[in-house]
């Protein structure tokens, strides 16, 4: 049996082995191209993380550039300040402007919350009464501004109030000042005549505010004043005195004086009442009789003055009293039209003009010989 040539001489290779070895090294040839091809197919102008890293100005930067500094986004545009908010430029004052559909109170606080709008309608409404019966004269249509601060734990204070009215046909505004000399701030008129009545008489000299009357709606039987603990309390009349001190949970310290016509007048929420008065006492009119203070069930510190006749029907004490109003001195008139003119601003929505700061000087330079 012959031998063959390919076992005699290992080196020399079959017909069959040479086209094979060809097969395999283009198989791996191909695979090689292929994958070459798929890790560098990515989009056009986007770099890997590697090339990124890699570039000499860092990510996305240029070879030998800086990294670009970031754009500052732009302010936003400034916004009007919403209903019931604090007014840019002014001490914490606030702005409510309504048109009336409903009660007071209801338009309030659709604009403003009840939080805030239920004290303040209560606040506002004392100054109303002075010109119309609040239950019976607002009607749909009419207009109220109001300028207003919220002392924290106390009620709003109104610094200025406008009320338009369709029943009267007329405006009426008031401003909150205080005069020269005063203990407190009142509420005056443009022209700047107070808008509350006062009482030829009256039981209380200094107060800061009458805050219930009988035709305010409140169906309350008397005329609070708010006024410090302590205040002297006089007697309208000569009377004598019926009893003191009764029911003390409700109406705390209490005094009640019968004149000669048989009216009753009473005094509730007292600090104190004078010791030497006792159930048929003689007490003359001017006489200091007691004192106010926030005893029994009251909110703050007032006086509560009630007048009754000898059948029990309440009588309104603004029947009773000879009555005036005050203007201010006019000594406080420059000072008053300044004020109304910043108010009426306010009131119309005009921005609080705000006083720009005073430049500063350069340093100079010191002088060198």
């Amino acid at each position: 049996m012959p031998i063959s040539d390919d076992l005699l001489n290992p080196r020399r290779k079959s017909p069959l082995t040479l086209p094979l070895l060809v097969i395999a090294l283009l198989a791996l040839a191909g695979g090689a191209f292929l994958l070459g091809r798929i890790s560098a197919e990515k989009p056009e102008g986007e770099a890997s993380a590697d090339d990124l890293a890699a570039a000499p100005g860092g990510a996305g930067g240029q070879p030998g550039a800086a990294p670009a500094a970031a754009v500052p986004a732009p302010p936003p545009p400034p916004t009007e300040p919403k209903m019931g908010d604090v007014l840019p430029g002014t001490d914490g004052l606030r702005r409510v402007a309504v048109e009336i559909h409903g009660s007071l109170m209801q338009s309030i606080n659709e604009a403003v919350g009840s939080e805030i709008g239920d004290p303040l309608a209560l606040v506002s409404t004392r100054m109303l009464v002075w010109w119309l019966s609040p239950a019976r004269d607002v009607r749909p249509g009419d207009a109220l501004e109001v300028v207003y601060s919220l002392p924290p734990g106390e009620e709003p204070v109104v610094h200025a109030l406008r009320f338009r009215s369709g029943k009267l046909d007329k405006e009426m505004r008031a401003y909150r000042f205080q005069a020269a000399g005063s203990n407190f701030a009142r509420y005056y008129d443009q022209d700047g005549q107070e808008i509350e009545l006062r009482k030829k008489d009256a039981p209380i000299d200094t107060y800061e505010q009458i805050t219930s009357l009988l035709k305010d709606g409140r169906g309350h039987k008397g005329v609070d004043y708010k006024a410090p603990v302590g205040t002297p309390v006089k007697m309208p009349w000569d009377g004598t005195v019926v009893r003191k001190n009764w029911n003390f949970r409700f109406n705390g310290g209490s005094l009640e004086v019968r004149d000669t016509k048989g009216r009753s007048v009473i005094f509730l929420h007292l600090d104190s009442v004078e010791k030497s008065l006792k159930p048929g006492a003689h007490v003359r009119k001017g006489q200091v009789v007691a004192h106010s203070g926030n005893t029994g069930r009251s909110t703050a510190p007032h006086l509560h003055y009630q007048v009754m006749a000898a059948s029990g029907k309440v009588l309104d004490p603004f029947d009773l009293h000879e009555t005036y109003r005050v203007s201010l001195p006019a000594g406080d008139k420059a000072a008053f039209d300044a004020k109304v003119a910043e108010l009426n601003d306010l009131l119309a929505g005009k921005a609080a003009v705000v006083a720009a700061p005073a430049p500063v000087a350069a340093p100079q330079a010191a002088n060198v010989p």
